[in-house]
């Protein structure tokens, strides 16, 4: 949709009542509801590998070690 599109209707929105307003929002709502819980399910396995540029270099038990010394200080 174009910004041209959107302000038109939302013009004619401003036209309507409120009541008539209402039950637009209304609608929109339960429009963009379902859409929201219709959408995909992820999986946690999709996140396998995001990052890990980040570690190349960077040896993990050193990390670690780091980390843990950092609690006792």
């Amino acid at each position: 949709m174009t910004m041209s599109t959107y302000n038109q209707i939302l013009k004619m929105t401003k036209r309507l009542d409120l009541p008539e307003q209402l039950q637009l929002l209304e609608t929109l709502t339960r429009l963009v509801r379902y859409q929201v819980t219709e959408s995909k399910a992820y999986s946690i396995m999709e996140l396998e590998g995001l990052g890990a540029e980040i570690w190349q270099d960077i040896n993990a038990q050193e990390y670690v070690d780091q980390e843990r010394a950092s609690w006792e200080s």
